[in-house]
């Protein structure tokens, strides 16, 4: 049901991580008060909210007390507990529901979902036993994929089986010695990794932003490149894809569709992100809306805004072994635009902040980057 959520009522955050924090900036200007439920006293959110309640995820008197003082709720990441998440679906007005959040947080759900959808994803098996691994070892073939079903981002919970690869040894480091569900991925052989971010408002409105191409390293997003490098007919390919789903899944919200680009006909579904992504930051400074800006125009009933990219783009993530450098090299930062999200450690691999440099084309933007980011600092260990 769609309802209008009028300026200055209170929007509850579920995680108080950066993306709420961008989300919490983009609804100020809009006249949103912000509320956060975070575990941990003064997160990046809780820095730009008006109301902080400190409590787990799973805490229902946290979840009770979010509820009593917002008129709407979103969550900024998928790993919140889920009964939490039904919970106040049911107390609170909670446009993106708990449905697509639990799907997400699964990823053998979240294949039948994409299956069901009618998009192409890596073939795969279920995994429970190192028997089981065995097995699917032998019907999908090395190199393989095995991934934890639950709680596994930027490359945490899952280990590549090459083949002098041990399947035993690997079992043991993806179930940790605990009896879990996991999943086998037969090896994509991609040449691109695509992302597109795709909203649904509450009305049904849905817009998709420009596709951006990512590169990763250590499997954590290193650089997302607006316009992709891809033809006309892939990205036409590509956000139709991200339409479907939006419709298929019953989107309200932001949903990040990663993608694999294999040839010129061929993109497999990888992973699907119901919220603001990181892929999508560059949208701050290089399009008519942000991706921050319209999950909250969705979640609150507003007209959905240009997705127009005004610029081609570059965005840059920085770690936490990257501080240093960066702030010995603030005046080159200046060229760009630097954001940083206020976390109190620096930790490695640890997502601190992201660096946007726009040009007048891709390879401007590109080269502009290049002249301030050292190869060094991203070189695959």
């Amino acid at each position: 049901m769609s309802r209008f959520i009028p300026p200055g009522k209170t929007i509850g955050i579920l995680g108080g991580g950066q993306l709420g924090r961008m989300m919490a900036i983009a609804a100020r200007p809009m006249g949103y008060r912000i509320a956060v439920l975070e575990p941990k006293k003064d997160s990046p959110t809780g820095q730009t909210a008006d109301k902080e309640v400190v409590a787990a995820y799973d805490d229902r008197s946290g979840a009770e007390e979010l509820a009593e003082i917002c008129d709407v709720l979103t969550y900024e990441f998928e790993n919140i507990d889920g009964e939490t998440a039904s919970f106040l679906e049911e107390t609170l007005y909670l446009p993106q529901g708990s449905g697509l959040l639990t799907t997400t947080q699964h990823r053998l759900k979240e294949k039948t979902a994409l299956e069901k959808a009618g998009v192409q994803v890596a073939p795969y098996v279920p995994v429970r036993t190192s028997e089981d691994l065995e097995q699917a070892l032998s019907r999908l073939g090395r190199p393989a994929v095995l991934k934890t079903c639950r709680g596994g981002y930027d490359g945490k919970g899952q280990v590549v089986i090459k083949e002098d690869t041990s399947a035993e040894e690997a079992f043991a480091e993806v179930s940790k010695g605990l009896e879990a569900d996991l999943v086998l991925e037969a090896w994509i052989p991609f040449v691109k990794e695509i992302s597109v971010v795709v909203t649904r408002s509450t009305t049904g409105e849905t817009t998709a932003f420009p596709t951006g191409e990512n590169k990763h390293v250590n499997s954590i997003l290193h650089q997302t490149i607006v316009p992709a490098r891809i033809s006309v007919e892939l990205t036409e390919k590509a956000e139709a894809i991200a339409f479907q789903l939006a419709e298929k899944l019953n989107l309200v919200g932001t949903l990040a569709v990663e993608m694999f680009v294999v040839n010129e006909d061929t993109l497999y579904v990888n992973e699907l992100a119901p919220r603001p992504h990181n892929s999508g930051h560059y949208t701050i400074e290089a399009c008519e809306t942000s991706q921050f800006e319209q999950h909250i125009r969705a979640v609150c009933g507003w007209p959905l805004g240009s997705c127009e990219l005004t610029k081609p783009a570059v965005m840059t993530n920085i770690l936490g072994q990257h501080i240093p450098y960066v702030m010995d090299h603030l005046t080159d930062f200046a060229k760009g635009h630097l954001h940083l999200y206020g976390k109190d450690e620096a930790k490695t691999g640890r997502k601190m902040g992201h660096w946007t440099v726009t040009g007048k084309s891709v390879e401007e933007a590109l080269e502009k980057t290049e002249e301030v980011w050292p190869e060094y600092l991203t070189i695959d260990k």
